[in-house]
C-alpha cells in the first residue's frame, strides 16, 4: 500500500470509527474519491480491505455502506475478546517489567483526573493507553492483533459506555484490579480481573445497546 493510499485508509476508516460516517450510510466511490483526493480504483480497494476489517460491507448493484452490528454480534465478539485478554493478560505477569507497571500507575492517574473533571474522551484515551501497555508486555502478538481488531469493530459501541451513569467509576474500578493483580504477579486474579472487566462491558452494551448505537 503506498503512503497516499495507506493516508486514504486511515482517513475513511477513522472517520468510520468517530462516527463522521454513519452507520449504515452508504459509500460512493465518486464521492470519496473526490472528497479524499485519490482515484476511484484507489477508493475500491480501500473498501474492500475495510470490508474484511468487518468495517464494511459491499453488495452487488448496491455497492458499499457502513457496517451495524446487531447486539448478538457485539455480545460474540466481546465474549471472545474475553478469553484472549485473559490469555493477554496471564502472559504479561510473566514479563511486565517494573517501568511498565510505573507506566499503568501513571495512566491509572491520568484516567481518575480525567473522571473527576468530567473528561471522558480523554479517560477513554487513557483507557487506550492502559491496555496497550498490558498487549506490549505480553510477548502474545497474534492473540494482540486479533483483539485489536475485534476492539476496532466494537470502538463506536465502547466509546460511549463512559457515558452511562456509575459506568465510569466501576471502570476505573476494574483497571485498578487489573493493575494490583499485574503488579502482584497473580495470574489467577489478574485473569478474574480481566474477564469481570470484558464481562462488564458486554453487560453495559447490553443493557444500553440503543442508546450506544
Amino acid at each position: 500500500m503506498t503512503d497516499k493510499m495507506e493516508s486514504a485508509y486511515l482517513k475513511i476508516k477513522n472517520n468510520i470509527i468517530n462516527n463522521t460516517y454513519k452507520p449504515s450510510q452508504r459509500l460512493i466511490e465518486s464521492q470519496l474519491s473526490e472528497e479524499i483526493g485519490v482515484s476511484r480504483n484507489t477508493i475500491r480497494q480501500i473498501l474492500l480491505k475495510l470490508e474484511r476489517e468487518k468495517l464494511v460491507v459491499i453488495e452487488k448493484n448496491k455497492g458499499a455502506y457502513i457496517k451495524v452490528l446487531d447486539l448478538e454480534e457485539v455480545l460474540n465478539i466481546l465474549e471472545i475478546r474475553e478469553l484472549l485478554e485473559a490469555l493477554i493478560a496471564k502472559s504479561a505477569v510473566d514479563h511486565i517489567t517494573t517501568d511498565q507497571l510505573d507506566r499503568l500507575n501513571e495512566i491509572l492517574s491520568e484516567m481518575e483526573q480525567s473522571i473527576q473533571e468530567e473528561r471522558y474522551d480523554d479517560y477513554s484515551k487513557g483507557n487506550r493507553k492502559f491496555h496497550d501497555v498490558i498487549y506490549k508486555a505480553s510477548k502474545k502478538p497474534e492473540a494482540v492483533e486479533l483483539v485489536k481488531t475485534f476492539k476496532t469493530q466494537l470502538v463506536r459501541h465502547q466509546f460511549r459506555t463512559v457515558l452511562v451513569a456509575g459506568r465510569n467509576f466501576n471502570s476505573f474500578n476494574e483497571h485498578t484490579n487489573i493493575y494490583n493483580a499485574l503488579k502482584n504477579g497473580d495470574k489467577k486474579a489478574v485473569e478474574e480481573a480481566i474477564r469481570i472487566h470484558i464481562s462488564n462491558v458486554a453487560k453495559t452494551i447490553k443493557d444500553y445497546y440503543q442508546f450506544l448505537i
